[in-house]
């Protein structure tokens, strides 16, 4: 079973969640990507479970939150001062990594993570 995102679409700001299944409870990274037509996926946002270390791309950092609810095993990624460059099919994906790793060009790196969600589509106009 995949992680399953829900969302819509918005100028201004939008809240992008992920519900985690059963299948990656043991994840310990939790991680929003991002892939626009053309181009190649790239890391948006990401968090150790439990929220030991959050870890943005420079596009974002600033206008977009990553957070989790514990309770639910859902993953949200809040996204404020949308720009038309922000438009893309947006992914969640899960993985374990060691809790030492703390660079963000790690845990942000697509071929890092083996449990993806099946995308929900984001167009800024």
């Amino acid at each position: 079973v995949q992680l399953v995102e829900s969302g819509g679409q918005a100028g201004g700001s939008l809240r992008l969640s992920c519900a985690r299944s059963a299948y990656t409870y043991s994840s310990n990274c939790l991680g929003w990507f991002r892939q626009a037509p053309g181009k190649e996926r790239e890391g948006v946002a990401a968090v150790y479970r439990g929220g030991s270390g959050t870890f943005y791309a420079g596009s974002v950092k600033g206008r977009f939150t990553i957070s989790q609810d514990n309770a639910t095993n859902t993953v949200y990624l809040q996204m404020n001062s949308l720009k038309p460059e922000d438009t893309a099919m947006y992914y969640c994906a899960a993985d374990s990594f060691p809790p030492t790793v703390r660079r963000s060009d790690y845990v942000l790196r697509p071929s890092e993570y083996k449990n993806w969600g099946q995308g929900t589509q984001v167009t800024v106009s």
